[in-house]
């Protein structure tokens, strides 16, 4: 969010956070961002058994819940195109 949308650290979390529906310090605590990757399908940061969503099926669907473009995911569906 710093980067492609030019939000200082601050203005980068709290966007992440509305759009997650959580509060910005939930943003650091693993077990809430745990939940949160569980119920929004975005994968999770360590490998686990079962229908969670892994690799470009994750970031289709981070981009998707942040409403931004990811590189490799329009790359991906320009291939797939």
């Amino acid at each position: 969010m710093q980067m492609t949308r030019c939000m200082r650290i601050n203005e980068a979390k709290k966007y992440v956070a509305d759009k997650l529906k959580v509060g910005v310090e939930d943003l650091s605590d693993p077990i809430v961002m745990a939940e949160v990757r569980e119920d929004l399908g975005l994968g999770t940061m360590q490998p686990t058994v079962g229908n969670m969503h892994k690799g470009m099926e994750s970031r289709f669907q981070i981009a998707k819940a942040l409403d931004i473009k990811m590189n490799c995911v329009e790359r991906f569906k320009k291939m797939a195109g």
